[in-house]
């Protein structure tokens, strides 16, 4: 599993910290028994940033990898991504993160959004040296940066967006290393991917009210990402009511219009997913019978980007709300 991953690196790390922040199995024990340092805090911390801001000041390293228990490294992982850091102005950086498991119909759909957005939204932001989010489930943070910030921001629900957004803006870099490979177990219930999902667009939008003005100024090519990632959320409805509008408006036939519909996805998408699947040596056609599932994953990332706008960007401001403030982990 993941802590197998990181005893089994090419280049070893110096030290590994397990934080049992509550856990009521195993955890802790299966750890210790691994020759591993072990924090136990005396209650369940509430978020990961709380917890991971627990074990800092047992860490001297000068890098320090953040990695979730359901996430397992390439071998190589620290290997390839450590030299990064040989740029002094590098103070974050992580890898790219596949799905583990491909079983069930949100984890399928995962999956074609991971393949989907690490081969090309992601190079493409780092091409433009802005990344939008080090995923935090394998992010490597350079120590005197961490510390000097103050540490794992708790201030929003998703932490490494935070941190990501707050370094670029203090003229740090953070990075998106393609080669260093992670998977991630991600939800496989509807239940768990609605809890998740409410989560990153809660803690995206937390992030927009709060960096957005700044970034504008400061970090334009990031705030464009942004922008842009909130105009999509705004025009999705929009596109999704295409052939619908066009049967009724355009008086096109409804096979016409599906077909339209359906061919402006399958160009959009297929291409940056047959890229993806030669990068990763996966079937092509395992790929594309997965593509359909993402759907069903769409349809839950609007509804709760809609409802993280409302909230976050609306409601907050207006002191109608206090916006989430729950950590709720999707698994």
């Amino acid at each position: 599993g993941w802590l197998n991953s990181l005893l089994t690196q090419s280049t070893p790390p110096d030290k590994i910290i397990v934080i049992d922040d509550g856990s009521t199995d195993r955890t802790g024990e299966v750890a210790a028994a691994h020759d591993v340092t072990v924090l136990r805090p005396p209650r369940n911390l509430g978020s990961k940033a709380k917890a991971q801001n627990y074990a800092l000041p047992h860490c001297d390293t000068d890098l320090i990898l953040a990695v979730d228990a359901d996430t397992v490294l390439a071998p190589d992982y620290i290997e390839r991504i450590k030299p990064t850091f040989a740029d002094p102005e590098v103070g974050v950086a992580a890898g790219n993160v596949q799905t583990r498991f491909t079983r069930t119909p949100w984890e399928r759909g995962r999956s074609t959004e991971y393949l989907f957005g690490f081969h090309w939204h992601r190079p493409i932001q780092q091409l433009a040296n802005s990344p939008m989010v080090c995923s935090g489930c394998c992010s490597v943070f350079r120590r005197t940066a961490l510390t000097a910030f103050g540490g794992f921001p708790e201030r929003t629900i998703v932490e490494d967006m935070d941190f990501t957004w707050s370094q670029q803006l203090e003229g740090r870099k953070a990075v998106y290393v393609s080669d260093a490979m992670a998977w991630a177990a991600d939800p496989e219930t509807l239940t768990y991917l609605r809890r998740q999902v409410w989560r990153w667009m809660a803690g995206f939008m937390q992030n927009v009210r709060l960096h957005l003005p700044r970034l504008l100024t400061r970090k334009p090519m990031l705030a464009t990402w942004v922008i842009l990632a909130l105009l999509e959320i705004l025009m999705a409805p929009l596109w999704w009511a295409a052939p619908v509008l066009l049967t009724f408006t355009a008086h096109e036939p409804v096979a016409r219009s599906l077909a339209w519909w359906a061919g402006g996805e399958l160009f959009l998408t297929v291409p940056a997913l047959v890229y993806a699947a030669r990068r990763r040596r996966l079937p092509i056609g395992r790929v594309l019978r997965n593509l359909p599932y993402v759907y069903l994953n769409k349809t839950v990332n609007l509804y709760y980007a809609w409802k993280a706008l409302v909230v976050e960007l609306i409601m907050v401001p207006l002191r109608l709300s206090n916006g989430l403030l729950i950590y709720e982990k999707g698994r």
